[in-house]
């Protein structure tokens, strides 16, 4: 930062991320017209930083070149320099990185992207130190070459450019209509998927090791479609070895984002949205699978979380908190994890007597227990992990597991409020309308098979926010900060949005969700649906400045756009008279048909939509009202199975129960039964006889247990 702090031009933005860098001598521009036309006005290069403000290497990138004055004087006088927060822009990101990773380049942010003019990448990367060392180039010595290049050999690296262009541009136009994937397609991803997984550990391949939600999805829907015990291991040992390790905050409630080791122990400590509300879910489906505790207390937890820390006042949700913070014995310094680790000192002060158990059950030890600590963040001090069972804890102490669970309970507690007297991390309060879809969705379900009417309160409050806030006029935006909604929604942003909705008017019966989703979905059609190939595109196109108008083929930390809305089309035509939507969900999966043959593993939610397209449709309709104990006992009874492709319509007359039947004419002749609610199991548009009780219901699930689901 330049002594007098003086601004550029990103002082004018929302974006934490971007204000973060407001004050850096660096002259950035924001994405734009603006900063290109400058460029060609000047004949140079642009240096393009993408990055996002929870990242901690984009920090240290920032503290060691952004903030250099004499690497800020040579971006500045040789090239026009562009910041862009990949969390509002995820469209410029994925071009970016799909380029990136064209260049035979790791992906990873910060990304540093050197353009031309026009907006073609002809060299990249992404963290560069201030010098070089250990074998890699340092930024300034980088700066100096790039001028090189583009001063004495400017017809290669325009060649360059235009060339990785092309090869955006055919990605871009991948796939296209095709056979409709079925079976076979499901098990070549089961298979693949299960080839790479670590019976030791859990999770898949080697460290680093990422939670990736959507497979532990796939592999639940395989468990139901199957029968096989497999897949529910593979899920069940990963999310009790994810929910024992460091990877998830075992004070406080929530994981956070990947561990760097293979097996939990370490994580990298940044907390996204995107995951709780993800992981929830999976949290959810697997205490539907299993006996184990632990997954419904995770995912109780995990939401406690996000409800005391992550909600706005208005009830949206905020997007992250970072990894690093001040250290509390030096609070001028930041480190990873500060706010998180412990010495064994400080746990024994603050518990005494209690401080044993604790140590022995959580793993705390004089000298730190970080195994795998490259950067030596966290030497001398403790991320805590359950070192064995809760039972076992009590063996080894010859106390009751009761009385070893009420104790560990007062110690984490005792800890909690010590641990809140420390300097917090950043929060990114920007509040985002893909991930609020994804959390409203994870609250709503939350409440069902939890029984917390809490969870149904926050659900319903954010799904205000977002669509009274940040949806008008047809118009829907992707991001809220300090009263600003701004920035074209992407499809991401509808289809996470109407997957949330969906599941609030399962958990709510509130009729007005089941209209906003359907109206949000005639509005996904018109602007993204591709009618020559088929699927979503992930904009809209009138972006004049984006390189290429991409369809993302991975479901990755976050689920591909079209994954989700070829789920949603299939789930609103069951719920709702549009048979074309479940015919336009069949045209998405083909269009994608190709990516999931040749690499079966990187669209598992998109495997999942096939699942749930080829086995025969049933719904569960619930006529009678939400406060009713009646009606409440047989949603009770499908909130605590996994029914994983079996769509709950409940019709409550107080909560605008007409609404299904407007969408659905079909709905109208099921009603009330003598005045009692009633549930009709139904396969299309045919109904078995009208159930009178929650027994009743309970008996026909289990008899058609073996049914596809």
């Amino acid at each position: 930062m330049d002594a007098e702090g003086k601004p550029n031009r990103l002082i004018r933005e929302k974006s934490p991320y971007l204000l973060q860098h407001a004050r850096n001598p660096v002259d950035w521009y924001p994405w734009g017209e603006e900063a290109f036309a400058h460029a060609r006005d000047r004949d140079v290069p642009v240096f393009l930083s993408i990055g996002y403000s929870t990242c901690h290497w984009c920090h240290v990138m920032e503290r060691e070149s952004f903030e250099n004055g004499s690497i800020a004087d040579m971006l500045n006088k040789g090239f026009v320099c562009i910041k862009v927060d990949r969390e509002e822009r995820p469209d410029l990101d994925r071009i970016y990185m799909t380029a990136l990773q064209a260049m035979g380049q790791n992906g990873g942010w910060p990304m540093s992207m050197f353009l031309t003019p026009e907006r073609q990448p002809f060299y990249g990367g992404t963290y560069y130190p201030s010098e070089s060392r250990y074998g890699r180039a340092g930024f300034p010595d980088l700066l100096r070459k790039i001028r090189s290049i583009w001063d004495t050999e400017r017809p290669k690296v325009l060649e360059s450019a235009r060339s990785i262009t092309t090869f955006l541009e055919d990605v871009a136009h991948a796939g296209g209509p095709g056979g409709v994937p079925g079976v076979e397609e499901i098990e070549a991803s089961y298979n693949q998927i299960a080839s790479a997984y670590d019976a030791v550990h859990g999770g898949f391949g080697a460290g680093p090791k990422f939670p990736r939600p959507v497979v532990f999805d796939f592999l639940l829907r395989y468990y139901a479609r199957s029968g096989e015990g497999a897949p529910l291991a593979m899920v069940t040992h990963t999310l009790l070895r994810m929910a024992s390790g460091g990877m998830y905050d075992q004070i406080g409630g929530g994981f956070h984002r990947y561990s760097v080791d293979g097996e939990w122990r370490v994580p990298h400590f940044e907390k996204m949205l995107y995951d709780q509300a993800q992981l929830v879910q999976v949290y959810l489906d697997a205490s539907l699978c299993s006996v184990d505790p632990l997954f419904p207390a995770v995912a109780r937890e995990t939401l406690d979380y996000v409800l005391r820390d992550m909600t706005d006042p208005e009830g949206g949700f905020y997007s992250a908190e970072d990894a690093d913070s001040p250290r509390p014995e030096r609070p001028e310094e930041s480190g990873e994890g500060a706010f998180y680790v412990w010495t064994k000192k400080e746990i024994d002060e603050a518990l005494d007597g209690d401080a044993p158990l604790f140590d022995e059950h959580f793993g705390v030890e004089e000298k730190g227990n970080a195994p795998f600590d490259p950067q030596q963040e966290f030497t001398g001090r403790n991320i805590l992990y359950r070192r064995g069972s809760l039972d076992a804890t009590a063996r080894r102490f010859g106390i009751s597991p009761e009385e070893t669970l009420s104790r560990l309970t007062g110690a984490k507690a005792t800890l909690f409020d010590l641990r809140g007297r420390r300097p917090r991390p950043l929060r990114d309060d920007k509040i985002l309308t893909s991930w609020n879809g994804l959390m409203i969705g994870a609250f709503a379900r939350g409440s069902r098979v939890l029984g917390d009417a809490r969870y149904l309160v926050a659900a319903t409050r954010a799904a205000e926010f977002v669509t009274g806030r940040m949806w008008s006029a047809g118009t829907l935006f992707r991001r809220h900060r300090q009263g600003e909604s701004r920035i074209e929604a992407h499809l991401d942003d509808y289809a996470f949005l109407v997957s949330g909705l969906l599941d609030l008017f399962e958990s709510s019966g509130e009729g007005r969700w089941l209209e906003r989703a359907a109206r949000l979905t005639e509005e996904q059609i018109r602007i993204f649906h591709d009618s020559k190939g088929g699927g979503f595109f992930d904009t809209s196109g009138s972006d004049a400045t984006l390189l290429v108008r991409m369809k993302e083929q991975y479901d990755g930390a976050e689920p591909a756009g079209n994954s989700v809305a070829a789920m949603n089309l299939i789930r609103l035509s069951r719920m709702t008279d549009h048979p074309d939507w479940e015919s336009m969900a069949a045209e998405t999966l083909a269009n994608f048909g190709g990516t999931l043959r040749a690499r079966p593993g990187v669209l598992p939610l998109m495997a999942a939509a096939v699942d749930f397209l080829v086995t025969p449709p049933r719904q569960v309709v619930i006529a009678g009202a939400a406060d009713d104990p009646r009606a409440a006992a047989m949603m009770g009874i499908l909130s605590l199975r996994y029914l994983p492709t079996t769509v709950v319509i409940p019709l409550d007359p107080g909560a605008g129960g007409d609404s299904p039947r407007t969408l659905n004419p079909f709905l109208r002749n099921l009603t009330l039964v003598d005045g009692n609610p009633a549930a009709y199991v139904c396969r299309g548009s045919a109904c078995d006889l009208p159930l009178l009780g929650a027994d009743s219901l309970a008996r026909l699930l289990d008899e058609r247990k073996g049914d596809p689901v």
